[in-house]
Order: structure tokens, then sequence, then C-alpha cells
């Protein structure tokens, strides 16, 4: 600003003064002025050259500011991302914190269900043992029943089986009673002799006699129906038994089944013949069988 007021005042001086000056003078200020200009282009081209430096400058702290910002952004991220695997990583921690308690708790689970496993096992194979035992007894059982009564009875009167747990003995009806009679024939009082004599070598069996009858109605003074004969049947042998042989009453049971349960058809005379009978059934005692089912008492 100062250069070009001097530039000014010295051109308005230069015109006042031509008149007044000399030649030489003139060719001075003029050498002068030259010089002044060309300073002055000097001048300009310098600040050219700042205002460009400048612009630079600003360009670059532009960038700058846009690259601070850039990672500013970038830093958030980072963050958030930083956070958001923090996170994460709580979680898997919390999840394999649940997984092994959950692993414990199957592993005891697992270990409970064999150990019952293990139990169930021993106390199978002790019924398993129990049910051999008991087979063996009732084989043994039927081969003494059919040894001792084999003598001077025919085969067709008297039928000895077993029966899963239980040994049952089949006594026809001719043998045993008279027709439509609950008494007793000699023949067949001999014939429980012998089975009593069974009876009494084994005090853990219980024994119940059942009778049955066929489908003819019968109506006495001393039977109502089919139903009464069966029973009247039933506890006349359990009376033999009882007074005649010696037997233990508490081991006596009488059933009478009627004309039910039948064996064959009543059509025929031989049928009738066949569905009229007295079943002897020796069984262990009731509680022994619940001792069984008992696995603190199963082995003893």
């Amino acid at each position: 600003m100062k250069l070009n007021q001097f530039l000014i005042l010295l051109i308005l001086g230069a015109f006042s003064l031509t008149s007044c000056v000399s030649k030489k003078k003139f060719t001075s200020l003029q050498s002068e002025l030259e010089k002044t200009n060309a300073e002055l282009g000097k001048c300009g081209v310098s600040l050219n050259d700042y205002m460009t430096r400048l612009s630079g400058c600003e360009q670059e702290l532009r960038l700058a500011q846009n690259n601070t910002q850039n990672r500013q952004t970038q830093m958030d991220d980072l963050k958030a991302q930083l956070a958001d695997c923090k996170a994460q990583r709580d979680k898997q921690l919390t999840q394999v914190g649940d997984l092994t308690v959950l692993s414990q708790s199957a592993n005891a689970n697992i270990n409970e269900t064999l150990r019952q496993l293990e139990k169930k096992d021993k106390y199978i194979q002790l019924l398993q043992a129990a049910k051999t035992k008991a087979d063996s007894i009732n084989l043994a059982l039927s081969v003494n029943l059919k040894s001792v009564l084999k003598d001077g009875i025919e085969d067709q009167d008297v039928e000895v089986k077993v029966d899963k747990t239980v040994v049952f003995i089949n006594l026809s009806d001719k043998m045993l009673f008279q027709s439509g009679s609950a008494k007793i024939t000699a023949k067949a009082d001999a014939v429980l002799a012998k089975i009593a004599q069974i009876i009494a070598s084994r005090p853990d069996v219980e024994v119940l006699v059942e009778g049955y009858t066929d489908n003819v109605p019968i109506k006495t003074e001393c039977m109502e129906d089919n139903w009464d004969l069966s029973v009247k049947r039933a506890t006349s042998v359990v009376r033999a038994l009882q007074k005649g042989h010696n037997v233990d009453p508490n081991r006596l049971i009488a059933a009478g089944r009627g004309e039910y349960n039948t064996l064959t058809s009543n059509s025929t005379a031989e049928g009738r013949s066949t569905n009229r009978r007295t079943r002897i059934i020796i069984m262990p005692k009731l509680d022994q069988f619940y001792d069984l089912l008992n696995p603190n008492l199963a082995n003893k």
C-alpha cells in the first residue's frame, strides 16, 4: 500500500517538475521509476507465490482435518467393535459356564441312571435266580408226586403238571366222589394220604383245592346248584387233608369254580367227565412271593 502511494506521488511530482527539472534529472527519475516498477513486479510474483503456498497450506489443513475426522470415525468404529467383541466374549464365557454346569448335571444324572440300572440288573438277576430255584423245586416236587402217586392209580385219573410257579394235581371226579355227591371214596382217601405226605414235607407252601363240575343242573336237599356242589367237594378234600392226614389248616384254601372254567366242551359224556374234576394246587406262600419282589429280602 505504501509502495503504491509512493509511485503515485512520484508520478505527480514528475509531471509537476517536468517543465522545471533538467533533462538529466528527468532521466534519473525515469530510471528510478523503471527500477521501482521492476521491484513491484517482483513483489507481485512473490505475492502470487505466497498466495499459492497459502492455498496449498489451507488445502493440506483441510486434508489433515478430514484425515483427523476419518481417523476419529475409524477409532469410534474400532471402539464399537471392541465393545461388541467383549460382549461376545462375556456371552461365550457365560455359555461355557452354563455348559459346564449342564455337563456336570448330565454326568450326575447319567451316573445316577447307571446306578439305578445296576440295581435293577442285580434285582433282575436275583429274580431270575429265584425263578430258576423255584422251577427246580417245582420240578423236583412234580417228580416226587408222580413217583408217589403212580402205584395203583390209573393215569387218566391223576395228572401232575408244573405251571409257571406252581404244581397242580388234577384228580378225576369218578375217582374222588360218587355221582352228584361230595363224599370222598375210600380210593380217593388213599390218594389224598400220599399227597398229604408230600405237602407235610414242604412247610413253605400253601395248598389250594378247587372243585369243578359239568353243566348238568343239580338241585337236591343238600345241593342248591353246581356252585354249591363244587364248593362242597373242595371243602371235603380240605377237610380230609386236615382231619384225616394232619395237614395244617392254615396252609389250606378251598374254592368252588362251578360249571365254569371248563377244559373241554360239555356237549359229550366224555367232555362232561373231563370237566368234572378237583384240582389241588401247591404254591409258594403269598408272603414269600412278596418277599421275592422286595430287593432288600430277595437275596435272603
